[in-house]
C-alpha cells in the first residue's frame, strides 16, 4: 500500500496500472503509411439537401426526415446542408435544372454525391407529385431519378421511403 495521506491509500499495483495506462493517449499518433503522423484524408462527401416546398409543407417535412436517413454504398452517413436546393442555387446563380447547376451545387456543398428532393403539384388536383435525385457530383450526371405521385400530401409520409430507397439503392 502506499500512503500519500493518512486518510488516503492506494494499491500500489492498481495505482501504477492507471498511470500506464493513462499515458498511453499522450504520445504521438502511429505513422501512416506515408509515414506522416496525421494524415489528411480526401473523404468523398455524401450531402443530403432539405426538401422544400411552401405548397406541400408536410410533404417537405417528411421527405426531407427520409432523405436524412437514406445511405449511399461507399459512403459515410449523409452530411445534411442547412439550407434548400433552392437556397443554394440562387446563392450560386444557377437556378436551372441542369446537370451543369446541379454539379455546381454539388461542388458548393463539398459534396461528391448529393441527394436532393423536389416537390410539385401532381397533374390533378390535390395530388402530390415527389421527386428523388441522386447526383453523382463528380461524374457531372444523375445517377438515379425517381418520381412518385401521390394521391394527397397526407399520403407522402406513407411512401416516401420507398422513393428515396429506390433513388440511393446500387
Amino acid at each position: 500500500m502506499l500512503h500519500l495521506h493518512p486518510s488516503v491509500t492506494f494499491d500500489r499495483g492498481a495505482f501504477l496500472s492507471f498511470l500506464l495506462i493513462g499515458s498511453m493517449g499522450c504520445g504521438p499518433s502511429a505513422p501512416s503509411a506515408t509515414g506522416t503522423a496525421n494524415p489528411v484524408e480526401t473523404r468523398k462527401m455524401f450531402v443530403v439537401v432539405p426538401a422544400e416546398s411552401d405548397a406541400f409543407p408536410l410533404a417537405a417535412r417528411a421527405t426531407t426526415e427520409r432523405l436524412r436517413r437514406a445511405r449511399v454504398k461507399g459512403f459515410q452517413e449523409p452530411e445534411v446542408s442547412k439550407v434548400s436546393l433552392e437556397v443554394v442555387q440562387l446563392s450560386i446563380e444557377c437556378v436551372e435544372p441542369t446537370p451543369t447547376c446541379y454539379e455546381a451545387v454539388g461542388k458548393e456543398l463539398s459534396a461528391s454525391q448529393l441527394l436532393f428532393a423536389e416537390i410539385d403539384p401532381g397533374p390533378k388536383r390535390d395530388q402530390v407529385k415527389v421527386t428523388v435525385t441522386l447526383f453523382d457530383v463528380e461524374g457531372r450526371k444523375r445517377k438515379r431519378a425517381v418520381a412518385k405521385i401521390f394521391a394527397t400530401e397526407d399520403d407522402v409520409p406513407f411512401g416516401v421511403a420507398d422513393v428515396v430507397s429506390e433513388a440511393t439503392k446500387p
